[in-house]
């Protein structure tokens, strides 16, 4: 890892860290978004997060300056090494002030198209990426409230939660 890769992961962390202290202070919600990515083949591609070592899906905060679309295409791109082709559906809001054990955060929730090659690109926040079958799917704990945001994607629903 080159030293700038290192300030530049150093400097994130901090940004985010930022945000959550604002939002402390504040005392509003910060929104962010998870993503469902779904390879050419089916599979469903999730992270496995260095913080607590559960699978979860991709996503993050979204940046000041910043929409849903392109916070999608970020986070996908920072966390897995993948590429957005196209964001197929809005699966859910989901709004829940203990849905993150870190802050109180709204969470878009969207299925997305996507390509490319699988790699870790956040070292710091991300220790694995692994594409699943849907019949295949962890059956472990998931991290913050993604086991429900897969179930509610997996059934077809759009949820306001």
């Amino acid at each position: 890892m080159t030293f700038l890769t290192v300030a530049v992961q150093s400097t994130r962390s901090l940004w985010r860290f930022g945000q959550t202290v604002l939002g402390v202070i504040f005392r509003h919600p910060i929104p962010g978004t998870s993503i469902i990515p779904i390879l050419p083949d089916g599979r469903i591609v999730l992270i496995r997060r260095r913080d607590n070592g559960r699978w979860a899906l991709p996503g993050g905060m979204v940046d000041w300056g910043e929409d849903i679309p392109n916070a999608v295409q970020r986070e996908l791109m920072e966390e897995t090494g993948l590429e957005l082709v196209k964001i197929r559906r809005l699966v859910g809001v989901y709004s829940a002030p203990d849905r993150d054990p870190r802050i109180h955060s709204i969470c878009v929730l969207v299925e997305a198209e996507v390509k490319g090659e699988m790699e870790v690109q956040d070292t710091l926040e991300v220790m694995d990426i692994q594409a699943f079958p849907i019949n295949s799917l962890p059956g472990e704990p998931m991290s913050h409230d993604h086991s429900q945001q897969l179930q509610d994607y997996l059934r077809g629903l759009t949820i306001l939660a």
